[in-house]
């Protein structure tokens, strides 16, 4: 910002206990209006002071006390050691009956159970005498019992298609083998058909499917089927000497059908969860943090203190959003298959809604979050030019005192403060409203700086917005379900009408407080344009977080009516099963669903935008790139080159274009891989040393490892082998404590695997609890099965009497080689590497919004009379999408090594950071032009009179995307020229000031003469802005979109000519119908939120900028580039 002319106003200090005026404000729960004092920070300082009481879940019974003091003696010191003793007793049984210890329980129990397979005689007779009955245990490992009721009914489906499928390529690969080997005497070409069909072909499309649904219980199914097919084709001798034996395939179906019943019986009989639940338990949450945050976000903006956003109270209000959505989504998904199953498919339709509804919410609170760090901003920015001349020494004594005080920099503003939390009861005492009134709001007829608009701003409306996000703050923090264990939804149903009564009485104050705010900024017209600009530049930052904390309010009243919605058909509980008959079409099963609020798509809207699936890897460069490159030769040479060479060249590359899909190339990698692999079992030279150091289990290793990704392989493969140690150490060790026996094996085998699920549910580490348990599993159950006489040639590791030493090193050679194949396919044979995918990925993330912001937020509006956004239906999902897709890449690109260096997580991190950050302004803007009806007379004049310097604002912020982009892709650095877009952006908000002083009210035609004189003299351009108008106006009738989504030509070419035309100095007003035309102050939002989030985006980019500088460098006008 420019320096003033004129210092801030100095008067009496302000006092720390000064307060906010008292407003009225809705009781939400009663809808009664009250005006007693009230505090937004009140609630959460209850609950701090709750959970402080708590002691986070601990109490002093439970504390921890020290032992080794020097101060203590040796009485006191026996005495902290058993209270310590009881205090861990009593926390270890309270996190015992809490979900994650139960879920570990319940997983230990399902795994014992399942290990009884191998122990017990009849159980064990009962599956036959061939060995491997140790993976019925393996499927409790892979399918715990610590799920929901609705993951577990996908994880039974997942598991027989497995089975399916394991069994099918079984049995035809046998037939295969005996058709060829036996009936036609060419065993060799039976088992290169084995190898090629059913091995490379087989895992080749569970490696597709794999990465293709990216489903971590579709991972855990493809881990299954190979498992039954690794050891019906590779080990078992059938296959091998053609000869056709169903005896390990019946096996093999009975442990699978053993283990899944075992772990859905542990799931739904003991401590059954369901998912509908957890999905109400989520949604409590997120609505809670929901509410906090608006709370805190709407006391800074009032405050004008930016501590309020970077408190330990906000931090914790935010993480705890971070943690709950995750889950909201996740339990929504499983509840999806509880709803389906017992025929609730509409109360599932509007639990979706309600889950949609606060995603909206959330992406609202990002938008008021914004809107107000963009005051903050300007606040700081207004002080800091305390520092640059020229200033008044009044100026420099008042700026200097501010900037020393710190935190308390922001008592300048004395309107802002807000009611302490804690007063005495004089503080309670509400004055009258008029005393009130005269006594808060200044009487300022010259602002002098940024903090004089804000006083001014947060006086008249302060009290409104604070009712109103009271209001909004106390509704979502209210649990809309009950307690356990039915969760009945308990929602008020006044909430609605007292959100509504709060958001008129906030529309009304809102447009009264910005024609004030108006009226006082027009004062003083001496100022320069800079200035203007400046000026201008505050009072969008306070319409805006109005508008944003308005249009809030309304997406609050979408999402009381699908609570309502919700309510009123889990009242009734009609059901039905129409998901059975899925062939039947889309328009069939909308008739049976209700239309929800968040489901509404514009009719012209429909099927633009093809949604991104959420767990598709982001392809990077798209096709239409790759179909240009592959096509501009072919174009550029068309009278050179022969029609029917060009067609089948076009048509060739197109297939290998499609051939070398990432999930095709993945699917073939890991069938190669395969191949090579099993092959060692048929291949008589090998074929001893395959059965010799068990290379079944290495293959298995293989499967598991192969990821999409190079990162993803090394954090996996490295899980592996920790695992691996770990469970054949313990496995060593418990066997020769036992000596063998059932009963001891039985009891360490539990704690074994308590060990484990604890790893994995409770510490998050899945992989290496998993592994551990499993490499203990083959090692130990295995022993055991060679003791009672199964039929293996198991003499190189002890027959009847196992030789565990042997055994655990079998298992930990076969699986370390597997690890390190899959490493070494995954590194050289079509290497996919995180860090190329997520730089080519974050470099059309950028284009891509570079493209998207090109089409004018505002510009659409016009063409379309207010009908369409300028964000296509769908783009923000995708979008959104996209960039968590990206995310997961970046931290699989942490773990990938290059002789360049490591990948640089941080700036990779901020990278992302920004990106998200501009995608919260799109949606902020896109909430602004999604607002039903039409445009005004008033709306319609402003964005035409604006509409040259709209164009040029767009087309920088796009050339700047682009420019960033291109540095991202290449990698090169950038130079010390990018155009900068606050200029440009400077340029509008001075358009938006001088059209407000053409149309004010009280303005004269000789007021506007006068102006447009001065402004004339001014300025460098021969043509004004009323020219401007009266062109805009002529071109309007033909204003329309063009097939690319691009300006019209007619308007720019009446803009350019006029602009090369010379023109008369006199200035007809009455002819120009734009001056005429009656503004309202509501007119002018479109134009500050516009102006507002280009500031923010303003802010990214250049943010971003930074970051690429600091990774490639910048090149200046000394750079040397030809060598």
């Amino acid at each position: 910002m420019a320096p003033y002319p004129q210092g801030p106003p100095v008067g009496r200090r302000p006092s720390k206990r000064s307060k906010l005026r008292v407003g009225t404000f809705i009781e939400p729960s009663t809808g009664e209006r009250s005006r007693r004092t009230f505090t937004l920070r009140l609630p959460l300082r209850r609950r701090s002071v709750q959970a402080a009481l708590n002691g986070n879940g601990t109490s002093s019974n439970t504390s921890i006390l020290p032992v080794f003091s020097n101060q203590q003696s040796i009485s006191e010191r026996s005495h902290a050691a058993a209270h310590n003793l009881r205090a861990g007793v009593v926390r270890g049984c309270q996190w015992l009956n809490s979900p994650t210890g139960r879920g570990v329980l319940k997983c230990t129990l399902a795994y014992t159970i399942a290990s009884l397979a191998t122990f017990l005689a009849p159980i064990s007779d009962f599956l036959g005498k061939p060995d491997g009955k140790h993976v019925v245990a393996t499927i409790t490992v892979y399918f715990h019992p610590a799920r929901s009721a609705g993951s577990m009914i996908e994880a039974i489906l997942i598991a027989i298609v497995a089975v399916a499928y394991a069994q099918v390529v079984s049995i035809l690969s046998m037939c295969t083998s005996v058709l060829f080997g036996g009936v036609w005497g060419n065993p060799a070409l039976a088992h290169t058909l084995v190898l090629v069909v059913f091995i490379g072909g087989g895992f080749g499309f569970m490696g597709w499917l794999k990465q293709t649904m990216n489903n971590p219980l579709v991972n855990v199914g493809s881990t299954l089927a190979s498992l039954a097919i690794i050891g019906v084709v590779t080990k078992e001798t059938a296959v091998l000497t053609s000869v056709f034996s169903n005896q390990k395939i019946i096996q093999i179906l009975k442990m699978l059908a053993m283990g899944i019943t075992t772990t859905t019986v542990v799931n739904l009989l003991v401590w059954r969860i369901s998912a509908v639940h957890l999905l109400r338990q989520s949604m409590t949450k997120t609505s809670t943090a929901l509410g906090d945050m608006l709370a805190m976000i709407t006391h800074g903006f009032l405050s004008g203190a930016e501590d309020e956003l970077v408190s330990k109270e906000f931090n914790a209000a935010s993480a705890a959003y971070q943690s709950a959505y995750p889950q909201l989504t996740k339990n929504l998904r499983e509840a999806k298959f509880e709803r389906y199953f017992l025929g609730q498919e509409k109360i599932y339709q509007l639990d979706r809604a309600v889950v949609k509804s606060m995603e909206t919410l959330a992406q609202s609170v990002g938008g008021l979050r914004s809107a107000a760090n963009t005051q903050f901003a300007l606040l700081k920015e207004s002080f800091e030019q305390a520092d640059q001349p020229p200033l008044s020494p009044r100026m420099q004594r008042a700026a200097s005192t501010i900037l020393k005080s710190g935190k308390d920099r922001s008592l300048v503003l004395q309107a802002i403060r807000e009611a302490s939390d804690e007063g005495d009861d004089d503080d309670d005492r509400v004055p009258p409203e008029s005393d009130t009134r005269r006594s808060n709001v200044p009487t300022v007829r010259s602002f002098r700086n940024s903090g004089d608009i804000f006083e001014l701003f947060i006086a008249l409306l302060g009290p409104s917005m604070k009712s109103l996000a009271y209001t909004l703050s106390e509704v979502l923090r209210d649990p809309p379900f009950g307690s356990a264990p039915k969760y009945e939804i308990t929602i008020n149903d006044q909430f609605r009408q007292s959100l509504t009564d709060a958001l008129g009485l906030f529309n009304d104050a809102r447009a009264k407080a910005l024609q004030e705010l108006y009226k006082h900024l027009e004062m003083d017209r001496t100022r320069s344009e800079q200035i203007q600009a400046d000026f201008e530049e505050v009072a969008a930052a306070c319409g805006h977080f109005s508008f944003s904390l308005q249009s809030f309010a309304e997406e609050m009243q979408k999402y009381l009516d699908v609570l309502d919605d919700l309510k009123y058909e889990s009242q009734f509980k009609r059901r039905s099963w129409h998901w059975l008959v899925w062939w039947r079409s889309k328009h069939h099963h909308s008739r049976f669903f209700p239309v929800l609020p968040y489901n509404q798509v514009p009719e012209e809207q429909e099927g633009l935008i093809k949604p991104i699936k959420k767990t598709a890897i982001p392809k990077g460069i798209p096709d239409s790139m790759l179909q240009r490159r592959d096509t501009y030769n072919w174009e550029a040479a068309k009278n050179q080159s022969s029609r029917v060479v060009a067609t089948l060249s076009q048509k060739l590359l197109r297939l290998m274009r499609r051939l070398a899909r990432d999930d095709v190339l993945f699917g073939l990698k890991v069938g190669i891989g395969a191949i090579l692999w099993a092959m060692l079992a048929f291949i008589p030279q090998t074929r001893d040393v395959y059965q010799h150091w068990r290379g079944e289990w290495g293959f298995l290793s293989f499967m598991i490892v192969c990821s999409m990704t190079v990162g993803a392989a090394n954090t996996t493969g490295w899980a592996r082998f920790l695992g691996t140690m770990i469970g054949a150490g313990a496995a060593y060790v418990n066997w020769n404590v036992t000596q063998g026996n059932a009963l001891g094996l039985i009891v360490l085998g539990w704690l074994m695997a308590f060990w484990s699920f604890w790893m994995m549910i409770a510490r998050g580490q899945a992989p290496l609890g998993r592994i551990t348990l499993l490499a203990y599993n083959v090692s130990t159950l295995y022993a055991y099965s060679l003791s009672q006489k199964v039929d293996d040639d198991d003499d190189d590791e002890g027959g009847m009497n196992p030789i565990i030493g042997e055994i655990v090193w079998h298992r930990f050679i076969a699986v370390t080689a597997g690890i390190l194949w899959g490493l070494i396919v995954c590194r050289l044979i079509w290497p996919i590497s995180a860090r190329k995918k997520f730089q080519q990925g974050l470099s059309m993330l950028y284009l891509q919004m570079g493209l998207i912001w090109k089409r004018g937020p505002l510009a659409m509006l016009l063409r379309s009379d207010y009908s369409r956004s300028y964000l296509k239906s769908g783009e923000m999902t995708a979008l959104k999408k996209y960039a968590a897709r990206l995310d997961a890449l970046r931290a699989s690109a942490a773990s990938e090594f290059e002789l360049r260096g490591p990948f640089p997580a941080a700036q990779a991190g901020k990278l992302m950071q920004c990106a998200n950050r501009l995608l919260d302004a799109f949606y902020a803007m896109s909430l602004v032009t999604q607002r039903r009806g039409h445009l005004t007379e008033g709306e319609r004049a402003l964005l035409l009179y604006t509409a040259e310097e709209r164009r040029a604002l767009c087309d920088r912020i796009c050339h700047v995307f682009q420019v960033l982009a291109s540095s991202l892709m290449l990698e090169y650095p950038l130079t010390d020229a990018i155009p900068s877009v606050l200029g440009q952006r400077d340029k509008l908000l001075a358009k938006i000031f001088r059209f407000r002083k053409e149309h004010m009210p009280c303005r004269t035609l000789q007021d506007i003469n006068m102006d447009r004189d001065r402004d004339r003299d001014s300025s460098s351009s021969p043509v004004t802005a009323a020219e401007r108008a009266n062109s805009y106006a002529t071109a309007a009738t033909s204003f329309g979109q063009g097939a690319d989504g691009s300006w019209n030509n007619s308007l720019r070419g009446s803009i350019d000519s006029l602009e090369e035309s010379s023109s008369s100095n006199s200035i007809n007003i009455n002819n120009n119908p734009l001056a005429h035309v009656t503004l309202e102050e509501r007119d002018y939002a479109l134009l500050y939120a516009y102006a507002l989030v280009t500031g923010q985006v303003a802010e990214e980019l250049s943010e971003v900028a930074r970051e690429i500088e600091g990774l490639f460098g910048v090149l200046d006008k000394e750079s040397i580039l030809l060598q």
